[in-house]
């Protein structure tokens, strides 16, 4: 891919509300537009947002941060998405609200006629409603879409057989090692698990992130790269580490980038993510290194 790829991210945008009561603007395809907004990609995001306080904030938000808002629309029947975060042992845990109005995206007809090459990120949760995956079900089959694939499970809105129809139709899939675990490949051979996985469904990359221990990639060669990065000396939560890699990972295939260099700097963005509240900063001096 080169520098005038265009990218469009499909999924939710919503509020992460942890229990000290802070609101803070999250949904991992949200994260990943807001960084490569910010690292100049050429991005669109495709999402919903309910006709309420909370859908006027992030559109204020991305209007604020100059991201297209053009392929944002408004539900007028349900509420914006929020997660009720608790961190537990230094991570995560969520408590994620149904109905809201990211489940209920449309088709945006503009991307359907798309003539130029392009590159389509997705996740699992916005998936979860037969609205939202029948729209992206048709977007992914447009020939012009290459489609990244980011594996995101979230209890009950997950299965198997859903799953590997999206890994059927990506050409770059990323899981973390909990979730190639739970699709099934569970030897005590990662590596092998990973070819597994990848020749099954033919994968130009398949990424596989284990948190501290760093990520590994297999090649459409069958080759391995592999990144461990430095203990971070800061932490302040991990929310939004994995997206933080992913933004940065989907910014370097856009550029044409080596998978070496990609992973270097994707593992580099991801551990300074550590150290904000939330997945998300307003502050530009956090990409100035990366630009």
């Amino acid at each position: 891919m080169t520098d005038q790829t265009k990218l469009f991210i499909f999924g939710e945008a919503l509020f992460d509300c942890f229990s000290s009561n802070e609101q803070v603007l999250g949904g991992a395809p949200f994260n990943i537009a807001w960084h490569l907004q910010a690292l100049n990609s050429d991005v669109q995001f495709l999402t919903r947002v309910g006709n309420d306080e909370l859908g006027d904030t992030i559109i204020a938000a991305m209007s604020d941060w100059q991201m297209n808002l053009s392929s944002v629309q408004i539900d007028h029947d349900h509420p914006t998405g929020r997660v009720d975060v608790k961190i537990i042992d230094n991570e995560p845990n969520y408590t994620i609200a149904p109905n809201v109005a990211y489940d209920f995206i449309e088709t945006d007809e503009v991307l359907t006629s798309l003539k130029t090459s392009s590159l389509l990120y997705h996740g699992t949760l916005a998936l979860r409603n037969e609205v939202s995956r029948q729209t992206l079900k048709t977007l992914s089959s447009q020939p012009n879409f290459s489609v990244f694939l980011d594996v995101n499970f979230r209890d009950p809105w997950w299965s198997i057989e859903e799953t590997h129809y999206y890994l059927n139709h990506a050409r770059w899939a990323k899981v973390n090692h909990h979730e190639l675990i739970a699709l099934g490949y569970d030897s005590a051979d990662m590596q092998q698990d990973m070819l597994n996985l990848r020749t099954k469904f033919g994968l130009d990359h398949l990424i596989v992130t284990r948190g501290e221990a760093g990520a590994i990639v297999c090649d459409q060669d069958n080759q391995f790269h592999q990144c461990i990065p430095d203990k971070a000396s800061h932490i302040v939560d991990t929310v939004g580490a994995g997206d933080a890699f992913t933004a940065m990972y989907i910014h370097g295939l856009a550029l044409g980038w080596s998978i070496p260099n990609i992973l270097s700097l994707a593992q580099r963005f991801a551990s300074q993510a550590l150290a904000i509240r939330g997945a998300t900063t307003q502050d530009p001096e956090f990409y100035r290194p990366f630009i």
